[in-house]
């Protein structure tokens, strides 16, 4: 995936001086000089010479760190999620291979500012619903038009697995599916699945061989690159038969595995390990997935996961209300810091490590010469709820920090005291 930014040219220049730079991929730079030029990181250290024209911020007693990404969301395609006509984050539909959720993102969302103040300058929307969902996007969260938030897509082709059937009347609402009806459905869905991939190899065959009968299928272009390896899967499962079902089948279609999820991923970490695949955990900040576990088990799971050896990444999780709560990245990675994972590890893995495990690793995710100009200037440690965001800057551009949530905090705190209170 090229990383692309369509505003570039309004990329200023910047020397940030003085602050304790936390490269993430190195060790730490204190009373460094950062030079941000033409949407990058141009120069890094103690003695580096500051361009005349760049705007020179003060950062004495300042934190600098590469901006935070979120690798599962849906920011961006959802607004209020009592009002259907701003949810768009599904088609109609269990096959939508050829959906790219690019086009769909709303630049004018408030979520997007809320996300972006608390020093998240990217984050990967993803598209949900049916077996097979669409592509998702790497998106910066600046900028005009759908068009210049997209800084990557496709990103990903995007795989609910089906789960295994539940007993009746235990989870969900509406009217209750038994266990046989179930049953019947799943192995529907996992035959739609097969025939999907079996198709796009068909496809792929007849289009090689010239054939003048082929009709152009959106679906099945959609899934070219998927099969050939040049777009990885990333497959939502969190249950154990659901999870080592959805290795089995990446791995006898040939297809490049991303896993999505949490719940019994520690139970398959030596297996995800085994066949290197990384994984999106979270939330963190969750319940444990089964009732006989202990309370901690959602918080320790990176701690686990780490200790055998899997790579990961921390998300804010892709479902229910992702978009809105996207702005808690750094709590959830916290939590996960609170309970057995290294700071350092903690750090990385809502920085570096989803860079790398979406393919962007060259370019964001820390701070190093040549990198996108992606930061935040902080007065403390971001896994912090008490440490203020103070400037964002992505792809060198200074960002606006305003948004709904400051605005109603200081409408209200100006709000003139009851007359009983008095």
């Amino acid at each position: 995936m090229q990383y692309r930014d369509r505003q570039s040219a309004t990329s200023g220049t910047f020397a940030i001086v003085g602050a304790l730079v936390h490269t993430v991929s190195g060790g730490d730079l204190d009373n460094a000089i950062v030079i941000l030029k033409d949407g990058r990181i141009a120069a890094i250290g103690r003695d580096v010479s500051i361009p005349g024209n760049a705007t020179i911020v003060k950062a004495a007693g300042l934190h600098l760190y590469p901006g935070l990404i979120d690798a599962d969301t849906v920011l961006g395609l959802t607004e209020i999620g009592s009002v259907p006509g701003s949810v768009d984050v599904s088609e109609t539909g269990k096959i939508n291979p050829s959906v790219h959720v690019e086009v769909s993102l709303n630049p004018e969302s408030e979520l997007i500012p809320v996300t972006r103040a608390n020093g998240i300058t990217h984050v990967l929307t993803a598209p949900r619903g049916g077996i097979v969902s669409g592509t998702s996007a790497l998106i910066r969260l600046d900028g005009w038009t759908w068009e210049d938030l997209t800084a990557g897509a496709p990103v990903a082709m995007h795989v609910d697995y089906p789960a295994y059937p539940r007993p009746a009347g235990r989870f969900g609402f509406g009217p209750q599916v038994s266990e046989e009806d179930q049953k019947k459905r799943r192995e529907a869905d996992l035959k739609e699945l097969r025939s999907l991939v079996e198709s796009a190899r068909a496809y792929r065959q007849s289009k090689a061989a010239g054939s003048s009968s082929l009709r152009p299928d959106p679906a099945l272009e959609a899934m070219l690159p998927v099969i050939e390896g040049k777009v990885p899967v990333i497959v939502n499962a969190s249950e154990i038969r659901q999870i080592k079902d959805a290795i089995a089948w990446s791995r006898s279609e040939g297809l490049r595995m991303i896993l999505a999820g949490d719940g019994d991923l520690g139970r398959v970490a030596d297996r995800l390990k085994q066949d290197d695949i990384p994984v999106i955990v979270g939330p963190i900040l969750s319940d444990s997935f089964r009732r006989d576990e202990p309370y901690d088990t959602a918080y320790s799971l990176l701690s686990r996961l780490r200790d055998a050896g899997v790579r990961f990444c921390i998300s804010n999780g892709g479902g229910g209300f992702a978009a809105s709560n996207t702005r808690n990245l750094p709590y959830q990675a916290g939590m996960a810091a609170a309970y057995g994972l290294p700071r350092d590890e903690a750090l990385k893995s809502i920085t570096l490590y989803p860079a790398q495990i979406l393919g962007v690793g060259d370019r964001l995710g820390s701070i190093e010469v040549g990198k996108s100009a992606s930061l935040m200037l902080t007065d403390g440690d971001p896994l912090e709820i008490r440490t203020k965001v103070l400037k964002v800057w992505i792809d060198g551009r200074l960002a606006d920090l305003s948004n709904k949530h400051q605005r109603l905090f200081d409408k209200y705190r100006s709000r003139p005291m009851p007359a009983a209170a008095r």
